[in-house]
């Protein structure tokens, strides 16, 4: 089972320069968002929310997405096929992970979504393990929430 969805080992991947590139970037992110759109006026998130928002969701998204759907489409050879460097797979399981968050996102952000998602897949398929893209998926949305002032 974990073999089938990418959890059966876990590389160095925090040594990949593209990864510490990957972090820098939300970094860079966050600040752009800080600079540019206003503080939420929300009131600060119960922690049980913030654990689930930042670490649970996160977890079960990769699972899923990652894990199981474009596991499954890299076994298919039309899947690994590359356009402009990115596989079908992570293509299409990235327009279903964006298009979901449609659900429950602004229009604006919810196809933003579709950047971040094509480089956790990029990462996935990189390292062949879902661990990238589960680190790099909890570090981008602790990173949101601690910046857009869902947090006190």
């Amino acid at each position: 089972m974990l073999r089938e969805v990418a959890l059966d080992r876990c590389p160095p991947f925090y040594r990949d320069g593209l990864f510490v590139a990957a972090l820098a970037l939300g970094v860079l992110f966050w600040i752009g968002l800080r600079s540019f759109v206003p503080s939420s006026h929300e009131p600060a998130l119960s922690f049980p929310t913030l654990l689930s928002l930042c670490i649970v969701q996160p977890i079960l998204e990769e699972v899923i997405f990652r894990g199981v759907v474009q596991g499954e489409l890299l076994h298919r050879p039309w899947g690994r096929a590359r356009f402009f460097g990115v596989s079908a797979a992570n293509a299409l399981t990235s327009l279903v992970f964006a298009a979901l968050h449609f659900i429950s996102h602004p229009p604006l952000w919810a196809a933003g979504v579709i950047v971040p998602s094509l480089l956790f897949g990029y990462f996935r398929e990189r390292h062949n393990s879902l661990y990238p893209p589960l680190a790099l998926h909890i570090y981008y949305n602790t990173g949101y929430f601690l910046t857009t002032g869902f947090l006190t």
